[in-house]
């Protein structure tokens, strides 16, 4: 008999275009995890309305993450690709659960701390900036999730999708299965490259702390020339000197390489060599993503296929968890008529 495939959930979301950071540190590491479990992977974009997007873009970026996800190398045949709001069950099971979450440790999360200190003053919080933890904690659960691979900034809500499950199932019996977090010590962590003490971010005001993975040539180009370096001269893969260790690690993650390789490349050599073959390392392991992207936005009926079987094949898990958990907390099923 064949065991049963561990499960492996993740998103991300289309809040903004899919950056260098989101493609080596995430996309590239879910790839690995295809063959040997069952993975689930979704384009949050409930979570992205947590803050005023603009509709008609919201969509647009939904189709471009999809394309990215399948020209990055994720098979929509061994994995489940969806949009989240295409499988109703998330939402749903978000409600029940924000009824077992409790206000005190949503109000400690990290994540909602550091939004909502970035809004001007007298701007209006949603409740869904406070609320999306739960939500987070459901798309993780509905599915039973194993394992959650996700960046070290992410792990408190994976603990918190434990916390939820754990009282819900101190309370109603066990239902869930209790997630742990996958952090792979291999995953590429990307910096700013304006500010190489954050993490790269699509959210970032200025263009040039960020590579996208469709930006032209001459666009990455122009980024890696200008990001932050230092008055050393030197490339050294140190603390000492962030912005270029945050390049080293570009080209390290891309190549396979260990930086210590890297900075071999380069004994006896200035920043301006350097940041050439950054940038030629960044285009020609983006080139054949974009171009396949590219032919995939072209064709948007396949695309619509691809998310609708996806969505098909989740909701049919999904919804098994969902009356579940609604007999458990004493809803009455639904009657068709």
């Amino acid at each position: 008999m064949e065991e049963k495939k561990k499960i492996v959930f993740s998103a991300i979301k289309p809040s903004g275009e899919i950056t260098l950071g989101n493609y080596l540190g995430a996309i590239k590491n879910w790839i690995r995890f295809q063959d040997d479990y069952e993975c689930y992977y979704c384009i949050a974009d409930l979570h992205a309305i947590t803050v005023k997007q603009e509709p008609k873009l919201l969509r647009k970026r939904v189709l471009e993450i999809l394309a990215i996800y399948i020209a990055s190398g994720l098979d929509y045949e061994k994995s489940t690709l969806f949009v989240q709001s295409h499988v109703p069950a998330h939402s749903e099971a978000s409600w029940l659960l924000t009824c077992t979450a409790n206000m005190g440790e949503l109000s400690r999360m990290t994540q909602y701390k550091d939004k909502t200190a970035k809004l001007k003053e007298n701007t209006s919080i949603s409740a869904g900036l406070f609320n999306y933890p739960v939500l987070m904690a459901a798309d993780i659960l509905i599915y039973n999730t194993d394992f959650v691979p996700v960046g070290i900034d992410q792990k408190q809500h994976v603990e918190l999708a434990r916390d939820i499950a754990q009282r819900f199932n101190s309370n109603y019996s066990d239902t869930f299965v209790l997630p742990e977090a996958k952090i792979s010590e291999s995953a590429a962590k990307i910096m700013d490259l304006q500010d190489p003490e954050k993490k790269m971010s699509k959210s970032d005001d200025n263009e040039n702390s960020y590579i996208l993975v469709l930006d032209k040539p001459e666009v990455i180009r122009r980024k890696i020339a200008r990001a932050v370096t230092d008055s050393v001269g030197v490339v050294n893969y140190t603390d000492d000197q962030p912005g270029v260790k945050n390049l080293i690690n570009i080209v390290s993650a891309i190549k396979g390489i260990k930086p210590d390789e890297v900075v071999k490349l380069f004994e006896g050599k200035g920043y301006k060599e350097f940041k050439e073959y950054v940038a030629d390392t960044i285009i020609e392991e983006l080139k054949p993503v974009q171009e396949k992207a590219n032919e995939l936005l072209s064709e948007k009926e396949k695309l619509e296929k691809i998310y609708g079987e996806g969505a098909m094949k989740a909701n049919y898990h999904a919804i098994k968890t969902l009356r579940k958990m609604q007999k458990k907390v004493g809803l009455l099923p639904p009657v068709r008529l």
